[in-house]
């Protein structure tokens, strides 16, 4: 590989690195005591969950997939709590356009859960934190709607 391709390579995995989410909520093990979160980007919508593991469990392995699950499950929860209070073309949340069209929140809650979990972090206790993410105009399309 010439020097010329090699040092293209390397700039180009910098950027792609910079423009993940490098932010952790865990920090030695420990879940940070203060939490920042900007829900609602320009083009996603990011929320983060908290699971417990169950203690009665002998296996890390077991231990770790109980409290990612919890974890997911949480951050759709609040994911859900965002997106209804979205604001739609023509002055109403997502929450009333729910009260017209019972259709609505099935939509919803699919595409919520075909979320991207783009960050998953275990405290030392086998705990863990998931970050989700979605895309807005896939919900958009999703809905049949337009976001303010």
């Amino acid at each position: 590989m010439n020097h010329r391709l090699w040092m293209s390579s390397c700039l180009c995995l910098l950027f792609l690195a910079g423009c993940g989410d490098n932010r952790s909520y865990v920090k030695g093990g420990e879940i940070r005591k203060t939490i920042e979160q900007d829900a609602v980007k320009s083009k996603y919508i990011e929320t983060i969950g908290i699971g417990a593991a169950d203690s009665t469990l002998n296996n890390n392995t077991q231990r770790r997939a109980t409290s990612r699950d919890a974890a997911i499950v949480q951050a759709q929860y609040e994911m859900l709590s965002i997106v209804k209070g979205i604001e739609v073309e023509g002055g109403i949340t997502v929450q009333k356009a729910l009260e017209t069209d019972s259709r609505l929140e099935t939509k919803i809650k699919e595409t919520i859960r075909g979320a991207e979990v783009v960050k998953t972090e275990w405290t030392s206790d086998d705990g863990c934190v998931v970050t989700l993410r979605l895309d807005r105009k896939r919900l958009e399309t999703q809905m049949g709607v337009k976001f303010k």
